[in-house]
């Protein structure tokens, strides 16, 4: 029987050290914006709402649905629960993070099926990358939503 991974051991993974560890957030920082592919960049940010959301929301449904579905719908349900958040906040609907992370969800997607990778250059340049995916989705986020 398959051993489920616990929080600890899955920040450790992606992050290198243990949670709560000093260097733990410049770790999560330098593997996410460093990463060779958009798809790497989620799988080393922000490692325990990953846990979770990886656990919860994409396991499930990833037994239901096809793989692709399900990463945008967990991608959707991240950003859903971001906006409710902000809705909690301020008191006033919000519906702006749905439909960006979503956004976000399909560029992991057809970068994974198109195996665009940039693991070759310097880190700046693999930052300078993710981030302007990042970027340019939340751009056309705020252009349309």
């Amino acid at each position: 029987m398959h051993r489920a991974i616990t929080l600890s051991e899955y920040v450790k993974k992606r992050n290198g050290v243990a949670l709560g560890e000093p260097g733990s957030m410049v770790n999560m920082l330098k593997r996410s914006l460093g990463a060779g592919s958009f798809y790497l960049f989620w799988q080393y940010w922000n490692p325990i709402w990953g846990y979770y959301l990886s656990r919860n929301i994409m396991k499930p449904l990833s037994e239901q649905l096809p793989l692709w579905l399900a990463i945008i719908l967990t991608f959707a349900v991240s950003g859903a629960l971001h906006d409710l958040a902000i809705t909690l906040v301020k008191w006033q609907l919000t519906f702006f993070f749905t439909p960006w992370f979503s956004l976000m969800g399909i560029i992991v997607l057809v970068t994974k099926k198109f195996a665009i990778s940039y693991g070759e250059h310097h880190w700046l340049i693999r930052a300078l990358i993710n981030l302007s995916l990042i970027a340019v989705s939340l751009v056309l986020t705020r252009q349309y939503v």
